[in-house]
């Protein structure tokens, strides 16, 4: 029976340093690249690899003998995640509500899952003409309100990534040039506003604000979609109010 490897606080601090340092994107490191991150001798960066590959904390890329985050990491965050979004809705759900009601038109979150943007949660308008939202929906993040008032504060590194994707040409509203997308979202950046004015759905539009994270970028967004003639530029204009500050009570309840 193999004897277990002891780890001092000072040794545990440096190995969650190590894990810490494949954040945000998990690229694979070698001991040496970590050595020079971290400021940490070479031997000692092996010896706290060597434990959380045991762990499973950490594994190794047979090809390139470099490391990734393992199997533990990865279900300390899926556990975090679905923490996170559990907690997200339940919080959301009556704030949408209310911003249901006051503006009578459906609300929406969308939410950034990976490179993807869905719809995790809708609640629908009182009003006689609805706008229907597919709770669950991939949305193209070319066309959705939501989508690109979260990419329009992501990262260049993260943006290019979502990018890869194609954009899907709906309707001759919808932007499917990647560099108007971009100049596009260093306009909404400015503003904090993104909207869809008709580029799915010719007679859909949508507005939608971001939701501040203290941990980093937003990841999800308030939207208010609705019936083109009524939601209309006036009042698009008025619901920016109501729309921020549901987006901000949303953020306080979540100790943002």
């Amino acid at each position: 029976m193999n004897k277990p490897l002891a780890m001092n606080s000072s040794s545990a601090e440096k190995a969650l340093n190590i894990l810490l340092a494949f954040a945000p994107y998990n690229n694979e490191m070698g001991t040496t690249e970590l050595s020079a991150k971290l400021g940490l001798h070479k031997s000692t960066t092996s010896r706290l690899i060597k434990l959380l590959v045991a762990t499973n904390f950490l594994q190794q890329n047979p090809m390139t003998k470099k490391y990734m985050l393992g199997r533990s990491a990865q279900k300390i965050g899926f556990a975090t995640t679905r923490s996170l979004d559990s907690r997200l809705l339940a919080i959301a759900q009556p704030c949408l509500t209310e911003l249901s009601q006051q503006t009578g038109e459906s609300v929406a979150l969308e939410l950034l899952a990976g490179t993807n943007v869905v719809l995790a949660m809708h609640v629908e308008g009182p009003s006689h003409i609805r706008f229907n939202f597919q709770q669950g929906e991939q949305l193209p993040i070319n066309v959705a309100a939501g989508a690109k008032v979260i990419l329009s504060h992501s990262s260049p590194e993260f943006l290019e990534i979502c990018l890869q994707q194609k954009f899907e040409r709906f309707n001759d509203n919808t932007i499917v040039s990647k560099d108007v997308y971009r100049r596009l979202l260093q306009e909404i950046r400015q503003t904090g506003i993104a909207y869809d004015r008709g580029e799915r759905y010719q007679d859909t539009h949508a507005i939608a604000v971001p939701i501040a994270n203290a941990e980093g970028p937003p990841k999800v967004a308030v939207v208010i979609a609705g019936p083109a003639f009524r939601l209309n530029d006036q009042f698009l204009k008025s619901v920016v109010i109501p729309l921020r500050q549901t987006a901000d009570k949303i953020s306080k309840l979540l100790f943002y």
